[in-house]
C-alpha cells in the first residue's frame, strides 16, 4: 500500500496542506477543532512523519548509533550485549528514538561509519563501546562534531562524558572470595588485551594477587567466544602446577570452560573452582551453577542512553558511575583440594 501523505490528510479533512502541517506540528494558524480533526484523520490513515524529511528540516534523525567491532556471531551469543542493547532500547523507547546498529571490521571502519552517518544525518549521536588504550574514536568524533557518550572509561583527554563501572573493585571482590576459600593458584581467562577494561582488570588482578598472598597467578587472553574459552581452559589445566581456580572475563567463556574442565575429568568445584564475569541465565543453567560477578547490564545500557539524550538536549552531563557489581556465590566455587590448602 502507498504510504499516506500530508496531501491525503488535507484532502480527507478538506483543508490546505499548510493547515495540516500547522496542525501536525502543533503550530498556531488553525483552530483547535481543525487541529483535532486533522490529528484524528492522520491516525486513521496511519500517517507517520518522515524521519528523512525531518532531518532535512530541523537536523534531527530521532536515532542514535552503536557500532560494534566484534564478529556478528558473537553478538548473537553473548548475553552482555543483548542485555546492554535491551537497556538502551528501553530508554530510547520513552522518547520515540531508534537505535541504529552496525558491525565494523576494525576501528578505522568504525570511524568511517560515524563520518558517513553524520554526513547523511542518519543519527543524532552515538554510544561508543569497547574502549581501547590509545583509542582514536573520541578525538575523531569531537573533530566531526558528532555527539557521543563513552560506555566505559573514564578515558584521559576525551571530550565526551562516560558511563563506567568499577572493574577494579569487582576484581578485588572476586579475588577475596577465592582467597577466603583457600585458593592460592588462580588463573584468569581475560578478554582481548587491547581493550581498556581488560587492562584495568588485569592490573587489579595482579594487585589483588599480591595483596592476598597468592602463590601463583596467570592470565591468558581470548576473544570472548566459547571456542577461545575452551582452548584457554585446556591450556591452563594441562599446565603444572595447575590452577585451583579459574576466572573468566565473560559468562560465555566460563560456561565453555566449565564444560571442558569436566570433559578433562576435573570435578567442579572439588578440583577446580570457576567464576564468571557478568551473571546471566547461562550461569544459572549450568551444572554446577556458576558463581558470578553480577552487574545490572540492562540498567547500564539505560544509563548510557539517558546520558546521551542529555547531551542531545544541550546539557553537559558529568561522568556517571554505574551501580556497584555484586558477587553471586553458587556451586562452582569451593575449597581447593586438601593437598593444595595452606601452600
Amino acid at each position: 500500500m502507498r504510504r499516506p501523505t500530508i496531501a491525503d490528510i488535507a484532502q480527507a479533512a478538506g483543508v490546505s496542506k499548510g493547515s495540516v502541517s500547522y496542525a501536525l506540528n502543533g503550530k498556531p494558524g488553525v483552530s483547535e477543532s481543525t487541529r483535532l480533526r486533522v490529528l484524528a484523520i492522520a491516525e486513521e490513515l496511519g500517517w507517520a512523519p518522515s524521519t528523512a524529511a525531518r532531518a532535512l528540516s530541523d537536523g534531527r534523525a530521532d536515532a542514535i548509533g552503536l557500532v560494534v567491532d566484534r564478529p556478528a556471531r558473537s553478538l548473537g551469543l553473548e548475553p552482555f550485549f543483548m542485555e546492554l542493547m535491551s537497556g538502551v532500547q528501553t530508554a530510547l523507547s520513552e522518547v520515540s528514538t531508534s537505535l541504529l546498529l552496525q558491525v565494523a571490521a576494525d576501528q578505522e571502519h568504525e570511524i568511517r561509519t560515524y563520518r558517513q552517518w553524520h554526513a547523511q544525518r542518519r543519527v543524532d549521536g552515538v554510544l561508543v563501546v569497547d574502549l581501547l588504550d590509545g583509542d582514536k574514536r573520541p578525538a575523531a568524533l569531537a573533530e566531526m562534531g558528532l555527539p557521543a557518550v563513552l560506555v566505559g572509561g573514564p578515558l584521559a583527554d576525551a571530550a565526551q562524558p562516560c558511563v563506567w563501572s568499577d572493574d577494579a573493585a569487582s576484581m578485588a571482590m572476586a579475588m577475596r572470595h577465592l582467597a577466603g576459600l583457600g585458593h592460592r593458584r588462580i588463573a584468569r581467562v581475560a578478554g582481548p588485551q587491547a581493550l581498556l577494561h581488560t587492562s584495568r582488570r588485569s592490573a587489579a588482578f595482579a594487585e589483588a594477587a599480591v595483596g592476598i598472598g597468592v602463590d601463583g597467578h596467570s592470565i591468558v587472553h581470548a576473544d570472548y567466544s566459547d571456542e577461545a574459552g575452551a582452548q584457554a581452559t585446556r591450556r591452563l589445566l594441562r599446565h603444572e602446577p595447575r590452577p585451583t581456580a579459574l576466572m573468566f572475563d565473560n559468562d560465555l567463556m566460563a560456561v565453555s570452560g566449565l564444560s571442558v574442565a569436566q570433559e578433562m575429568g576435573f570435578s567442579v568445584p572439588a578440583d577446580v573452582s570457576v567464576i564468571a564475569w557478568d551473571d546471566s541465565p547461562l550461569c544459572r543453567m549450568t551444572r554446577p551453577a556458576l558463581t558470578a560477578i553480577g552487574r545490572d547490564v540492562k540498567g547500564f545500557g539505560e544509563q548510557a542512553a539517558r546520558v546521551l539524550l542529555e547531551v542531545l538536549s544541550g546539557r553537559t552531563p558529568p561522568h556517571r558511575r554505574a551501580a556497584d557489581a555484586r558477587l553471586v556465590p553458587r556451586e562452582s566455587t569451593g575449597r581447593p583440594p586438601a593437598a593444595e590448602r595452606g601452600r
